[in-house]
């Protein structure tokens, strides 16, 4: 076997591929150049007006042609999205990777309501979730040091998952216990028609938001509810405590992150002297 035998192959942690891939990358994915910071800004000036214009769609008593003009808008700025997000998809080498990502996800999320409305009258209202990618900013204004007070907090959260976890499940025990409870000692008589309803009560009362349409009657009734409204000022500092107990534990200082995309899956997140992608292994 010769080495003209052996066929190049290029290692997958290559960037993107093709110069018109790696220069569509450079635009919609990289902040810090010219061409990609104006392409951010007016990204981020059409989602404003997207949002802005859902808004405005849902105040009554506007001119027919107003709306008229608010839907044609809509519509043409949900196809600048659906462009958007296809070039996004092209401009990586492993386009499933961005589209599972946080960012991939909501701007798929940011489209999908208006064309599910064509079959779904209604599912329009659910754009208001474009809000979520004025995130961007983050990248545009070049603040990587809230990407790194984000990857605190994250890191917090997901420490204290299990522990929440099981708080929670106490909580939902107890919601039980005592909504039974309460519907034993209440009854229908006094608007506790069922255990569900009662425990709708419980809910209410340990969360000390006190509703109000429903109030026990009897003596025994009242000193339970005594009881859930002290225990729910207990509950409430629970979660919280635990979280920063976390953050307490995390007295090292975590390592700057910048605001570069990965070439091959458009994440970012990475520590500035990374050489390698943290989510594929991609040469950054």
């Amino acid at each position: 076997m010769t080495p003209h035998d052996i066929s190049p192959r290029t290692p997958d942690f290559e960037p993107a591929g093709s110069h018109w891939q790696t220069k569509l990358h450079t635009i919609v994915f990289e902040a810090d150049t010219p061409a990609g910071r104006a392409f951010d800004l007016a990204l981020i000036g059409l989602i404003a007006l997207s949002v802005l214009v859902v808004s405005l769609e849902t105040v009554p008593g506007l001119a027919p042609s107003t709306y008229v003009v608010l839907r044609r808008t809509e519509w043409a700025l949900t196809v600048v999205f659906t462009i958007e997000y296809v070039l996004r998809l092209l401009a990586v080498r492993r386009p499933r990777a961005y589209a599972t990502s946080f960012y991939g996800i909501v701007d798929l999320m940011a489209i999908l309501p208006t064309w599910i409305s064509l079959l779904v009258p209604g599912a329009r209202v659910l754009m208001v979730v474009r809000v979520l990618r004025l995130l961007r900013i983050f990248r545009v204004l070049k603040l990587a040091r809230y990407l790194q007070e984000a990857e605190v907090i994250g890191d917090a959260l997901r420490a204290s998952a299990r522990k929440i976890g099981v708080f929670l499940l106490t909580v939902a025990t107890v919601v039980v216990i005592v909504g039974s409870v309460m519907y034993s000692i209440e009854g229908p008589a006094h608007g506790f028609t069922s255990v569900p309803l009662s425990m709708y009560w419980t809910v209410v009362t340990l969360t000390t938001v006190g509703y109000g349409d429903l109030a026990p009657g009897t003596p025994l009734g009242k000193a339970l509810a005594s009881l859930v409204m002290i225990l729910g000022y207990g509950i409430i500092a629970v979660p919280t405590g635990i979280v920063s107990a976390e953050f307490t534990q995390r007295r090292i200082s975590p390592v700057p992150l910048n605001t570069q995309a990965c070439a091959q899956c458009g994440r970012e997140d990475h520590a500035t002297d990374a050489q390698f992608c943290r989510h594929c292994g991609a040469a950054l």
